[in-house]
């Protein structure tokens, strides 16, 4: 942990060293993660139509690629096979946010109560093609193990999730990966490849060097190469797991990878479609403290009664929620009193004909986030 705690200090983020092992069970820390959706069934008792159900929680509008017959791809998936393997890519670019750190736990221990295997792709050598961290590998690389440390501490089960290094599994199986990556751009055109770069977080028509190029191609072969049925990824990243999918068409693949992309959260801010590193009040990041956390909120974009583009309103139905099964909101009684919800959906009603007030609503919002994070500060 010395070397994370250098390159955070580095990126001005504190993060504290490891605690040593205690005996017996751990003492419950307030804010733990409840179940998902209540108390889960084991996977072996769990009926296919649970486990279709749970899996696609994950996806944007709980669906996924392709939907046609009732998500008959899927079902046929999760009704045959034993141990499907999700997989999700992520470089390694310095302070991990909320939702990177939080929606991700809470995706991957429903994939894995699903029955699913859980692949994580550590994308040390993209971040360098993509001159993550001024393209200093052993940077790359540390903050690696930085956020593999942020997700154990967060409450991810990792009984079935597997951590991979790109640049250890690719040399050590070069003969296998580089001619899977050079058929995906040898059957592709240039224009069909670049229309991909957005999963870099580049603009069509961005100059991009050659190896930037090369990117999804690469990224198209880590699909295949990790044997991976289901894709779960953001859905800025959709264009190149599609690509995957024409590719099979192209070797006359039968059976394609299924795409499970999730929800990507808006910046706090007025007008910022997705959280940015490079701006911290466009995000609540894993270490921020309670204070931090408030103002951040407290400056956060709410505009009253609108539902749509409200940041708020998203923190609280894709990370809050999720997380306790429920959303407190404590205010006075001539403001409505206090009320729990359970359910996303009389949240929304209420703030859209203004029973829930952004100054009621913003407060609720800090103290929950400031519960889940006080897991991960405290481990």
């Amino acid at each position: 942990m010395e070397e994370v705690k250098a390159v955070m200090e580095e990126l001005k983020v504190t993060v504290e060293g490891e605690k040593a092992p205690v005996e017996g069970e751990q003492a419950p820390v307030e804010g733990e993660m409840a179940p998902v959706e209540g108390e889960m069934a084991p996977v072996e008792e769990m009926s296919l139509d649970e486990k279709v159900k749970l899996v696609l929680s994950v996806g944007e509008n709980n669906k996924c690629i392709p939907e046609e017959n009732d998500f008959a791809e899927l079902r046929n998936l999760l009704g045959k096979k034993k141990d499907p393997v999700c997989y999700d890519g992520f470089e390694p670019s310095g302070r991990m946010h909320i939702a990177q750190g939080v929606m991700k736990v809470l995706n991957v221990n429903k994939l894995t109560r699903a029955g699913c295997v859980f692949k994580f792709w550590i994308a040390d050598w993209f971040a360098q093609l993509n001159n993550k961290m001024g393209g200093d590998l052993k940077k790359i690389q540390t903050v690696g193990r930085y956020m593999i440390e942020v997700w154990k501490a967060a409450g991810m089960d990792l009984e079935r999730v597997e951590f991979l290094w790109s640049s250890e599994e690719i040399n050590g199986r070069a003969a296998e990966y580089w001619p899977l990556v050079m058929d995906i751009a040898r059957r592709n055109t240039l224009n069909r490849i670049t229309r991909c770069c957005t999963i870099m977080g580049r603009k069509e028509g961005d100059e991009m060097s050659a190896g930037q190029i090369f990117y999804p191609c690469m990224q198209c072969a880590d699909i295949f190469f990790l044997k991976a049925d289901i894709c779960q990824l953001g859905n800025d990243q959709v264009r190149v797991n599609v690509l995957a999918r024409e590719y099979c068409d192209q070797i006359k693949r039968k059976l394609k990878p299924i795409i499970l992309s999730h929800h990507m959260l808006p910046g706090l801010l007025a007008g910022q479609e997705k959280m940015s590193k490079s701006d911290p009040n466009s995000a609540i990041f894993m270490e921020d403290d309670e204070a931090e956390v408030k103002k951040k909120i407290k400056q956060a974009f709410c505009p009253p009664q609108e539902v749509a583009g409200n940041p708020c309103i998203e923190y609280v139905q894709y990370i809050v929620l999720p997380w306790f099964n429920e959303f407190e909101v404590s205010r006075d009684e001539k403001n409505g009193g206090k009320k729990i919800y359970k359910d996303i959906e009389e949240l929304k009603k209420d703030y859209t004909e203004g029973l829930l007030h952004p100054g009621d609503l913003k407060p609720a919002l800090s103290a929950g986030l400031n519960k889940i994070l006080q897991v991960y500060l405290q481990t």
